[in-house]
């Protein structure tokens, strides 16, 4: 078996970037046989942003081939279940009720000659039920507060596709306990300089000593203190389509008598959105905001307003966000993940998918060469159109909305302009409907048409079919729809009672 010698990898910065880059690359590079020494050089002074508290349901893929174990790990995170995103207050009421649609991990296909969201528009289902209740198991699930998960599911699978409600600061130090017992090094010292030549990095100064390495990853967040170094002019701000920069976040005890619930609140508030999440000890919400129309003390005021006072505050914090990607996310001998690569505002959970995503395919690369200017190339366009491709889907939660009761709202539809893909899209969607072979040539890595599909009729942007079908033929697919969702509730716990057998 043909060898190589063994460089040194280091990743400056700790949180759950740079716990996850560290325990994905030491499983996959030194298994059995060690190609790298991999370090994690992480200062103890600098605490991580930590409001991250939302999955999408492919983080479960992630941790199942670390070889982690679910009920350890939701147990040491205070983790809860999620199901999908409830969204409220998106477009004006209807008839006097808050607008309310439900973006799901699931959707079924009972069967039958055509897809069962086609079925939905032709049937006429649209005038007497939700989307989401029309295809999803999850979206029935929640209604009687259970969850996808049985006594007897294995691990990281069940009915149906779920994520989870997780404390991110406790994640780190579980992903950092395990790394360490796998034979990652962490070495904690508070990096101060970077020393460079020839556009590589060659060393990092730290209050510890010098650390010299044969490639680095950039785990420092929004500071980028590495990839800066190597290339200046390297970030392009979604700004102009994504303008909510800050955020408040609150942490407080759950509402007396409150059982956690296995979703995520997204309500649109006056100048942007406010999100609510359940762990089994508390409650993490906030309010991701405009700040060229709310001041940090007016977005907290509304917060603070919007949950009442039924619960204790914990923690209050103020966050800068830096909206868009580099790029150029691996310049050199050095990659950016994590939020020192980019940063799409958290409204579908996606911070930790990006660093899953980032680092699974930097891993594909390194296994080549890690010098190769062809794999370079290679990284940062794919990594550049995952970002193109998230920041679109970001923006259609916002461009169909019909509010017009503040600035914020009024100016939402024209975000769209800034978007090529979408704004070409959105026409057709109204005549057909929105299907996988739409995607072609793009670079979408978690959001495709099944999750468009729940964000356009979630938002009434629909088609309008021109042919019929017998009401027979309707009322067998959802027939057998139903029977799914009968079976599910059959076999699948109640959320709380799930929880008690995970954290006692």
């Amino acid at each position: 078996m043909k060898s190589r010698a063994i460089k040194t990898l280091n990743i400056v910065g700790g949180g759950s970037a740079g716990w996850m880059t560290a325990i994905y690359l030491n499983r996959y590079f030194n298994r059995d046989v060690k190609n790298y020494q991999i370090n994690v050089i992480e200062s103890p002074d600098i605490g991580i942003i930590g409001v991250g508290e939302a999955t999408v349901h492919s983080i479960r893929f992630f941790f199942a081939a670390m070889g982690l174990d679910e009920r350890e790990l939701m147990a040491e995170t205070n983790a809860t279940i999620k199901s999908g995103i409830m969204f409220r207050n998106w477009m004006k009421p209807v008839d006097g009720n808050t607008h309310e649609y439900f973006h799901p991990f699931d959707q079924q296909q009972p069967g039958g000659s055509v897809d069962i969201s086609t079925a939905w528009f032709v049937g006429g289902r649209s005038d007497r039920q939700r989307y989401d209740e029309g295809v999803s198991l999850n979206s029935h699930l929640i209604k009687s507060g259970q969850c996808p998960k049985s006594g007897s599911s294995p691990q990281f699978q069940a009915i149906a596709p779920y994520g989870y409600h997780l404390d991110a600061t406790l994640l780190a130090r579980f992903l950092r306990r395990k790394a360490v017992e796998q034979g990652v090094c962490h070495i904690e010292a508070t990096v101060l300089d970077a020393e460079v030549e020839q556009g590589e990095i060659l060393s990092v100064a730290t209050d510890q000593g010098s650390f010299s390495g044969d490639f680095f990853v950039d785990c420092t967040g929004f500071r980028g203190l590495l990839i800066d170094k190597l290339q200046k002019d390297n970030w392009e701000s979604f700004s102009g389509v994504l303008p909510c920069d800050k955020a408040v976040a609150i942490q407080r005890e759950m509402p007396e008598g409150a059982t956690p619930r296995p979703y995520t609140v997204a309500t649109a508030l006056s100048s942007g959105w406010a999100w609510q999440i359940d762990l089994v000890n508390r409650q993490g919400s906030g309010y991701v905001y405009d700040s060229s129309r709310l001041s940090p003390e007016q977005a907290e005021s509304e917060l603070r307003s919007f949950l009442g006072t039924d619960a204790s505050v914990i923690k209050c914090t103020h966050l800068d966000m830096k909206v868009g990607c580099r790029k150029d996310t691996w310049v050199g001998n050095c990659v950016a993940v994590g939020l020192s690569g980019g940063f799409i505002e958290p409204l579908e959970s996606t911070g930790l998918h990006m660093i899953h995503l980032g680092v699974s395919l930097l891993a594909t690369h390194l296994a080549g060469d890690d010098g190769s200017a062809v794999l370079r190339a290679s990284y940062n366009e794919k990594m550049r159109g995952f970002y193109q491709d998230l920041k679109q889907f970001i923006v259609l939660h916002y461009c169909l909305s019909n509010r017009d009761d503040s600035e914020f709202w009024r100016n939402a539809p024209a975000t769209v302009e800034g978007c090529h893909w979408l704004n070409s899209r959105l026409p057709l969607w109204k005549h057909k409907i929105c299907e996988y072979q739409d995607f072609a040539g793009s670079y979408a890595s978690i959001f495709t048409d099944t999750n468009y599909r729940y964000v356009l009729y979630g938002m009434q942007h629909y088609p309008s079919p021109r042919f019929s079908m017998s009401d027979t033929e309707v009322g067998t697919i959802f027939g057998r729809f139903e029977q799914l969702v009968g079976r599910a509730k059959t076999a699948s716990m109640e959320h709380d009672k799930f929880l008690k057998l995970v954290h006692g």
